[in-house]
């Protein structure tokens, strides 16, 4: 197991250096659902939503969210991403939408926190849409599925490489 990083020999938190990491294409994927009520999900697939389109809206936060996640995670780079992208697919099956979070840079450190950071505020923003009409919705299951990029190299959730 590696060591944390985010402390110093002192055991003080401090923002890595990365300024000598070589810049190369990275790449995160994560993915998380909400559960809810059927009648909440049967809603949000009619458009029903006197708010709006719930999966719209929640799919431009989820971007925007990627876009800042430096101003919310301390000592997060800022980055500059080269895309973004958020699907979010209602699953009758299990009365939940499912996030699926791709975020991408060229840059010298990674996107993990960008695209998590997009995935949980997609289903934050399903949460507070429809929270006046379902206060049991559950947000599960927000984690890394796959990274690509930087001296690490690529990592998938599904074989552990």
């Amino acid at each position: 197991m590696s060591e944390l990083t985010h402390f110093n020999a002192s055991g003080e938190a401090h923002m890595v250096d990365v300024g000598a990491k070589e810049q190369t294409r990275r790449v995160a994927i994560t993915e998380g659902r909400i559960r809810m009520r059927p009648e909440t999900l049967a809603m949000i697939m009619r458009g029903g939503h006197k708010k709006g389109d719930v999966l719209g809206i929640a799919r431009i936060a989820g971007i925007m969210a990627a876009k800042r996640t430096a101003e919310l995670v301390p000592l997060c780079h800022p980055l500059s991403l080269t895309h973004v992208s958020i699907d979010l697919t209602p699953e009758p099956d299990t009365d939940s939408v499912h996030c699926l979070a791709r975020v991408e840079t060229r840059g010298q450190t990674g996107v993990e926190m960008e695209a998590l950071c997009a995935t949980q505020i997609a289903l934050l923003t399903i949460y507070d849409m429809c929270k006046a009409v379902d206060r049991f919705m559950c947000m599960e299951q927000i984690r890394l599925l796959e990274k690509a990029g930087g001296k690490s190299g690529h990592w998938r959730l599904s074989d552990g490489t």
